[in-house]
């Protein structure tokens, strides 16, 4: 990556947890980006993916990082002899994505779905590192944790969600007694505006088809069944220092405002921007500058109106699930979570039907409630056995629905 620029303006050894994804593939063109226009120097510590061997080797020989991670230990082989006329270090199976948390990076974008992401940026966030963070879970199963693990090594984290990085771009930290709300902006996903009766027929391919963001099928679920802006909430908990009763969740379908800082005099300051995922991994990557992007900018004439509505609770209950679980605090977000993960991954592979992902989530809340009463986290083992205990008692629920 030449640069054309005299004088990179920052440094950056950096590690892509996840570099196969939507943000993975994101963030490593931005640096490609940055890196041709001369305004970043950066070095690649890390790669990880799960299972894409091909995309994994084809972003190694760009960038040449010194270390690639394939999470399939089946795949090692493969990622071998791929990269066999290359000198790159590899290793594949959990430990090896999580020895790439582990290693000398000084900016690690954090971009594995689901929980596990959750041991590779722990280790990260014990090296002190500025953690990119676009991985939901980390904060929603242990959040507890990982922000003691960065703030007592140094550390900083950096949310990448659209939504947190709006708040964090205008979010005053030293006079946080000044802020009297959050309001995190939602979509509102594909079937905002459908009849009830017609949600209980949604396909996997009708509910990963976003009106205006393009994510994963994961994430695209959750954003259809809302249940992603109940683990931002549970997240902006952690991330911001104000109470979660503080928290809103307000439906605005042109995702043009990304979330929005209420201050006590009345003041509401908004990020806005194009719905692109380069524009929050920028603003992370280049903290505390600013680097160029390629998106697109906002046309206000062409946008024309920006309007907003309450969620329907009644039509997307995982918006009050994740309410209960961020009051309840302990293992109930990492509880919902587990839960949540189990049930789309079953509705992906046609087994669940599309409302029964929040009903399968509430089973196992209430379940956790019933046998262990309230209960507080406080170590990742903690997190990682309720992950695995609602994990089972999610499959056992949804074993019994498709037997139905």
């Amino acid at each position: 990556m030449g640069g054309q620029g005299a004088h990179p303006k920052f440094n950056r050894r950096v590690t892509v947890l996840g570099s196969t994804g939507s943000v993975g593939v994101n963030t490593l063109d931005l640096i490609a980006f940055a890196g041709a226009r001369g305004e970043a120097q950066v070095e690649i510590e890390a790669l990880t993916a799960n299972s894409n061997v091909a995309l994994l080797a084809e972003q190694a020989r760009k960038f040449r990082p010194r270390f690639v991670a394939i999470g399939d230990a089946s795949k090692k082989d493969e990622l071998k002899e791929a990269l066999c006329d290359i000198d790159i270090e590899i290793g594949a199976g959990a430990e090896a994505v999580e020895e790439a948390g582990a290693r000398e990076a000084d900016w690690v974008m954090a971009a594995i779905v689901g929980a596990a992401g959750l041991k590779p940026t722990l280790n990260a966030a014990r090296r002190g590192a500025a953690i990119a963070l676009a991985n939901k879970e980390c904060l929603v199963c242990a959040g507890d944790v990982v922000m003691e693990a960065i703030n007592s090594n140094g550390g900083a984290l950096l949310p990448v969600d659209s939504e947190h990085n709006a708040i964090f771009q205008v979010f005053d930290f030293e006079r946080p007694n000044r802020i009297s709300r959050l309001i995190l902006t939602a979509s509102g996903g594909p079937f905002r505006t459908w009849p009830a009766a017609d949600m209980m027929n949604v396909t996997p391919a009708q509910a990963v088809a976003h009106p205006n963001w393009t994510m994963g099928a994961k994430i695209s679920v959750d954003s259809a069944t809302m249940m992603n802006k109940g683990l931002e909430l549970i997240e902006a908990s952690h991330i911001f220092p104000i109470s979660h009763e503080k928290i809103e969740i307000l439906v605005h379908p042109q995702s043009v405002i990304h979330s929005m800082v209420e201050y006590v005099d009345g003041s509401v300051l908004a990020q806005l921007g194009t719905p692109d995922m380069r524009i929050p991994i920028a603003s992370t990557f280049a903290w505390p500058d600013r680097t160029p992007t390629p998106s697109a900018r906002l046309d206000f004439a062409e946008v024309a109106q920006l309007t907003f509505e309450a969620p329907d609770l009644e039509r997307f209950p995982s918006l009050r699930l994740a309410r209960e679980a961020v009051q309840r605090g302990g293992v109930y977000p990492a509880t919902l979570n587990a839960a949540n993960e189990a049930a789309v991954a079953s509705f992906l592979a046609g087994k669940l039907k599309f409302l029964d992902i929040a009903s399968v989530c509430e089973h196992v809340l209430d379940q956790v409630d019933r046998r262990n009463g309230p209960l507080r986290l406080s170590s990742l083992e903690e997190a990682m056995a309720a992950d695995g205990d609602a994990r089972r008692i999610a499959g056992e629920a949804i074993a019994l629905r498709v037997a139905a």
